[in-house]
């Protein structure tokens, strides 16, 4: 560091950095600091560099931490920052003009020690080198510097909420900016408001981003500690005393940081103009400094996986959302809950004029029109996504606006996006868009309101060109294909659970279903009543059908589903009466007794049963454990019949008349479907669907033979008002709300930091000391 360039591989050998670490204590007064600080170095451009720059910083950290105790040189270099900092904020008379650029040198030099010291050592230890104070001027240990941390912390936090970032004509009447328009005068012309304005955007913009990523590095002691910490001092920092009064500043700061989107200055951006007679040595600095500086802001962190564009756009933005996720996720203290998350789920629209509750001294007002927007706009990211969860969820003024939009196609399209390329998602991302969709669906104004968006040529959907279909209609197309992803290939049992809860919602408001998503909805439940047939074959009957109908079915794909029809109908014709009866109760003692047998095959011990795969059966397997996995497998598939039996018949009870669509897929199926009227599971849920396929079977027939389609559905649709409502049996509405597991932050801190380890600009940790997470998570 200091005056002269530096390169990577140069920093353990740079004498200002030597000096720092070595034995000799520095005063914060010293002028060794202007020259420590007034350095042009290149900052890092890929993980490489980044990784490199982590390496070279150890061999710093490892001499400091075995100096520091003596010659409190982290002290002394943390208290030239806050200084620096002071004079940044209200200096009107000050004459180093450089305070901002020396002030981002200080912390970016602050940020890379943190880093390390986080994260080779504990909380308790890290507070301990807080404390040592300099020997070389007066001490004052003991007194005020047990509170160095906590001053550090409120003084990022303030550099956050007070800096005018973007738009400085905000900030207009404060003291600060009259200096600096008044200093401008003095050396330049042209328009103040403007020039200065950019200036003072662009050289602000990295001292913000770098206070932004040293609170997420202060925050990251949680990556090394497998178990959720709960209680930890930094936490305490920021939940009380001095930091907790810029709670609901800090949260509405980085929610317009991520609004705004602001992209970071080009490369080649001049902070301060080259004065003609020369300027002095600090100049010529800062503008060489100024050239290669803001490389490192549009880099993503080492991983970074298909969101890494976005970050390039707007680093701020990007580290701003990964700072606010981390607050909100922080654990209740004992005494108090999280203030931040508190913050998230009280603030308000700026045109709500009803008065704040005395209850949450941590609400605030901000612009929901502009929020919406960006949160449509940017939800190729986890995080946008998990923060549209989290408002969504927690905060119910923003539901509320959601909710009331006339474009909610906005919103929802990128959603749905998300799921349709499911296979290029990670599973935590697919399933917070899930929730976010079951949330929605929750509300029966937006279920009708879905049906009534008509959408145009929708490019990324490739199974079928859609040139004209309803939001609703597309909504189920994707979700019943996420399903069968999931069946077939991750077999998650809540992500499926989830995908049903969501149709089950919107089910009674179906309307004027795409001939395509009626499709859809009655051949994935036949899928499932062949698929139940076919475990049903390898629980009770010989291997011989066994392997006939594994034959069959192995060579079935999407769109070949009546392969398996002659044989199932066959098998049904033949044994329904009595063999879904017999096994009714023969079922649950077959699982019961394959489950002890497999018990005592693994052992005494508690080992966990293997979980339900799809016929996959190895050959070595014990029969007992065959037993249990068809078992398994048929319970999974009766589950999934039964949902979407309940969900046609909801919409055939509700919307009959809206749907002639689904109808005619319904008694083009019919003959699958009449084979289980009789099933004691399904039975009484097939008492209406039979009805329909009985009555509008009887209107066709007196139609006579050879109908067109188009004669078809003019029959169903005058049918539809014929038939009378009180022939079908009433139900209980599906209604499924969304309710978060016990301790939830078991999964949401977790998920939160890999998305930090990802996603975060300039942060490089180093896999291996990496506890919270395996590297494949997520």
């Amino acid at each position: 560091m200091g005056a002269n360039s530096s390169s990577i591989s140069e920093l353990p050998e740079n004498e200002y950095l030597q000096k720092l670490s070595g034995s000799e204590p520095i005063s914060e007064n010293d002028p060794f600091w202007n020259q420590l600080l007034s350095f042009s170095f290149t900052t890092p451009t890929n993980s490489a560099d980044l990784k490199l720059l982590e390496e070279a910083t150890i061999s710093v950290c490892k001499s400091l931490v075995e100096k520091n105790p003596r010659t409190g040189n982290l002290g002394s270099l943390i208290k030239v920052f806050l200084s620096r900092t002071k004079e940044l904020k209200i200096s009107a008379e000050c004459q180093n003009h450089l305070f901002i650029w020396q002030a981002h040198n200080a912390l970016f030099i602050i940020c890379c020690l943190l880093k390390v010291f986080i994260s080779r050592m504990s909380e308790e230890e890290l507070q301990l080198h807080f404390t040592y104070e300099e020997k070389a001027g007066p001490s004052s240990y003991g007194t005020e510097c047990e509170d160095l941390i906590e001053e550090l912390l409120c003084c990022l936090i303030q550099l956050i909420v007070e800096i005018p970032l973007l738009y400085p004509c905000q900030h207009t009447d404060s003291n600060w900016w009259k200096w600096l328009c008044s200093w401008y005068r003095g050396r330049y012309s042209g328009g103040v408001t403007s020039a200065l304005g950019y200036a003072v955007r662009d050289i602000t913009y990295s001292i913000s981003l770098e206070a932004v990523t040293t609170l997420i590095v202060f925050l990251s002691c949680q990556l090394f500690h497998k178990e959720i910490l709960r209680e930890s001092i930094i936490h305490k920092y920021l939940m009380h005393g001095r930091c907790l009064p810029y709670t609901s500043r800090l949260v509405k700061t980085l929610l317009y940081n991520f609004i705004r989107q602001e992209r970071s200055p080009p490369p080649g951006t001049h902070v301060f103009q080259q004065q003609t007679d020369g300027g002095g040595l600090l100049y010529g600095i800062a503008s060489g400094v100024a050239t290669g500086l803001w490389t490192v802001f549009t880099l993503g962190g080492v991983g970074s996986k298909a969101s890494a564009q976005l970050e390039q756009c707007s680093p701020l933005a990007s580290q701003s959302l990964l700072l606010l996720l981390v607050l909100a996720n922080l654990t209740d203290a004992p005494d108090t809950p999280n203030p931040y998350r508190q913050a998230i789920m009280s603030f308000k629209n700026t045109q709500d004029n009803t008065a704040f509750s005395s209850s949450n001294p941590h609400a605030f007002q901000i612009n929901f029109n502009s929020l919406y927007t960006a949160l449509c706009e940017q939800q190729k990211s986890d995080q946008a996504t998990l923060l549209l969860y989290m408002l969504l969820h927690q905060n119910s003024n923003v539901r509320t606006y959601v909710l009331a939009r006339t474009d909610i196609e906005n919103l929802v399209l990128p959603i749905l996006e998300i799921l349709y390329h499911v296979e290029e998602r990670n599973s935590h991302h697919v399933y917070m868009a899930l929730i976010i969709l079951l949330i929605l669906t929750e509300d029966d104004g937006f279920n009708r309101s879905i049906h009534e968006v008509i959408l145009k040529n929708i490019t990324w959907y490739a199974e079928r060109v859609l040139t004209e279909i309803s939001l609703g209609s597309l909504l189920i197309l994707v979700v019943i294909r996420t399903i069968q992803y999931n069946m077939t290939r991750t077999r998650d049992k809540y992500l499926h659970t989830n995908c049903l809860a969501a149709l089950a919602n919107m089910s009674a408001q179906f309307r004027s279903l795409h001939q395509y998503a009626a499709q859809r909805i009655i051949s994935y439940t036949c899928r499932h009543l062949r698929r139940y047939v076919y475990v049903l074959d390898k629980l009770y009957f010989p291997h011989s059908h066994c392997s006939t109908l594994q034959h069959c079915f192995s060579t079935l794909s999407d769109n070949g589903e009546e392969l398996l029809s002659l044989t199932c109908s066959h098998i049904l014709r033949s044994y329904a009466s009595s063999l879904f009866s017999l096994l009714s109760k023969k079922h649950n003692k077959v699982l019961e007794q394959a489950t002890q047998s497999l018990r005592g095959s693994l052992g005494s011990n508690d080992s966990p049963l293997p979980d339900y795969h799809f016929w996959e059966m190895s050959d070595c397997l014990h029969v007992s454990e065959t037993k249990l996995r068809h078992a398994q497998d048929l319970n999974v598939i009766e589950e999934v019949i039964r949902m979407m039996l309940e969900i046609i018949n909801s919409c055939l009870t509700n919307s009959l008349h809206h749907n002639p669509n689904l109808v005619y897929a319904l008694l083009y199926k019919r003959d699958l479907f009449e084979q289980f009227r009789t099933h004691p599971s399904f039975q009484d849920i097939m008492q209406n669907i039979d009805l329909v396929i009985s009555f509008f079977s009887s209107r066709l027939e007196q139609a006579g033979a050879e109908l067109s389609v188009e004669r078809v559905l003019e029959i169903i649709k005058q049918g539809a008002v014929a038939l009378p409502k009180d022939r079908l049996r009433k139900f209980p509405e599906l209604k499924f709300k969304y309710v978060e597991e016990e301790q939830p932050e078991e999964f949401f801190i977790p998920y939160v930091w890999s998305l930090v380890y990802n996603s975060a600009v300039a942060l490089y940790w180093n896999p291996r000391d990496i506890q919270l997470f395996t590297m494949d998570s997520g």
